[in-house]
């Protein structure tokens, strides 16, 4: 027979995560309250001391590829997830754990949503005043740049080009594009000067 004095030491040294990855966390109907619909849940248990890293790499092994680790606080809706990134987190996150299990005979498993992790967007470099420089075939009257110069420029531009567009009607009950004619003129002539080369 076990005492139960060991039994509750043997518990106690084993934390539970209930993982899931590859839903969607959306409102239930007919109250709203937020659920996590699809994708798979699995247990992980894991020992209290674990490390955050080595929780990683067995989440990851979970999931299948590298994770982000979001969990739900025990006091806490699924609205306001906290990222898990460092050892410091993970004590945290145990510690809220323990402190909302202490009335309970059946302790709350931790809640854990898995995730790819985010990259980090690297930013175009820039000139030394921190802006851009303005494409040559902008910002010029439109005949000072030879027909051939603006085909080219044309065919370069490495990003789309987008205007604040309105239709307005002119007295002659036809309308036009832009803020006035002849931006509008400037850049039908441009495009099908390209054109026709």
């Amino acid at each position: 027979m076990v005492d139960a004095s060991v039994k509750t030491a043997t518990a106690s040294s084993v934390i539970k995560f209930l993982c899931s990855y590859g839903g969607k966390i959306l409102p239930r109907y007919p109250d709203g309250k937020l659920r996590y619909v699809g994708g798979e849940t699995r247990v992980l248990a894991v020992d209290r001391s674990v490390p955050f890293s080595d929780l990683l790499l067995k989440l990851g092994e979970l999931y299948g590829s590298a994770v982000s680790l979001r969990c739900q606080l025990p006091t806490e809706d699924l609205d306001a997830l906290v990222s898990i990134t460092c050892d410091e987190d993970l004590i945290n996150l145990v510690e809220e754990y323990d402190r909302a299990n202490r009335d309970r005979a059946d302790p709350l498993k931790i809640r854990a949503f898995l995730a790819p992790p985010k990259s980090s967007k690297i930013s175009p470099p820039s000139t030394a005043t921190g802006r851009k420089k303005p494409h040559p075939a902008f910002g010029l009257p439109p005949r000072s740049i030879p027909a051939a110069d603006r085909c080219a420029s044309h065919q370069h531009i490495s990003a789309p080009v987008r205007f604040p567009v309105r239709f307005e009607k002119s007295a002659g009950n036809r309308s036009w594009l832009g803020k006035n004619p002849e931006n509008s003129v400037y850049l039908v002539k441009l495009l099908s000067g390209c054109a026709s080369q």
